[in-house]
């Protein structure tokens, strides 16, 4: 599958790497933060960040989902705002990246630094069927935890 981007912001391609996957393995390209100068993010602050790109997935089948870098969430408390980001199939406008800062230490983001993930997922759109009763299930209606700690 080819996903058409533009990019938005002159320093990709010259100062910084078009997003791309870093390994042969990777599910997600890294995003990067297109910032105009280092921000300092304070412990349970979030900020939303330019990408520097526009994509178009354009096939309905797909859709794109911006997660963090498990990196910097494990190590830094780094995560996204939202904690994952939804493109849909049909959006064209600039990919904006929400980050929020969970920990107890302020936390630097500096242009040009990988700061999340995009991973692009199949998606089917179902038909909704309104019904009295369902039929029942060994879980039912039981929720959170309902299944055992392990």
């Amino acid at each position: 599958m080819k996903l058409k981007y533009k990019i938005l912001d002159s320093r990709i391609g010259t100062e910084y790497e078009v997003p791309k996957y870093q390994t042969k393995g990777s599910a997600g390209l890294d995003l990067i933060a297109c910032c105009e100068s280092s921000i300092t993010l304070c412990p349970n602050e979030s900020i939303i960040i330019p990408s520097g790109i526009s994509i178009y997935i354009e096939d309905s089948d797909f859709a794109g989902i911006v997660i963090p870098r498990s990196g910097l969430g494990a190590k830094k408390g780094l995560v996204c705002g939202n904690l994952m980001g939804l493109i849909d199939s049909d959006y064209q406008g600039p990919l904006s990246i929400s980050l929020w800062n969970r920990s107890s230490e302020s936390i630097k983001i500096n242009p040009g630094e990988r700061v999340a993930q995009l991973v692009v997922i199949r998606v089917d759109q179902v038909e909704l069927d309104l019904v009295e009763e369902f039929e029942t299930t060994e879980r039912g209606s039981e929720g959170f935890g309902s299944t055992g700690v392990s």
